[in-house]
């Protein structure tokens, strides 16, 4: 019973095949239309190749902002601790009668380096924010400049098929 099912079901595929209507045979490509098909895929490799570029170009425009800020606060956070380390030298050479005129006085230098290393690590990443951004709307412009050269492409070779 089973093998009389599948062969039912066989038969009823192959005879769905091949009462399907034939494909319409393609019109030759006139001279005109090979011609405006070629020139839109060389503009379109051509669009293509300079939106790579320019995500190339972008992407290491962050990555060099991003390798700048982070030697700036790497800078700026061993400059603290310099500082920091001072203040507390000058504390520990003191004389026990100025000793907490010296805490406090370190205690404010301490608090102005870390002040002013935060200060430099939000400018930097500020900056590589910024980087980001412009970066990402150079990429988005170049998509748009590709899709518009592909649409111009299609357009012509449609324009093209229907002299």
């Amino acid at each position: 019973m089973n093998k009389l099912i599948a062969t039912l079901i066989a038969g009823l595929f192959a005879s769905s095949v091949f009462a399907q209507a034939p494909a319409p045979l393609a019109a030759p490509a006139t001279p005109a239309v090979v011609k405006a098909e070629a020139k839109a895929t060389k503009a379109d490799t051509k669009a293509v190749s300079a939106e790579a570029k320019t995500d190339a170009k972008a992407d290491a425009s962050v990555d060099k902002a991003v390798t700048k800020a982070e030697t700036k606060k790497a800078k700026a956070h061993t400059k603290s601790a310099k500082t920091k380390a001072e203040a507390k030298h000058d504390v520990a050479t003191a004389a026990p009668a100025d000793k907490t005129k010296a805490e406090a006085k370190a205690d404010m230098t301490s608090a102005k380096a870390d002040a002013k290393a935060e200060k430099t690590s939000i400018k930097a990443d500020e900056k590589v924010g910024m980087a980001k951004v412009e970066a990402g709307a150079d990429k988005m412009k170049a998509k748009s400049e590709t899709a518009a050269v592909k649409a111009e492409g299609k357009a012509d070779v449609k324009a093209a098929t229907v002299k």
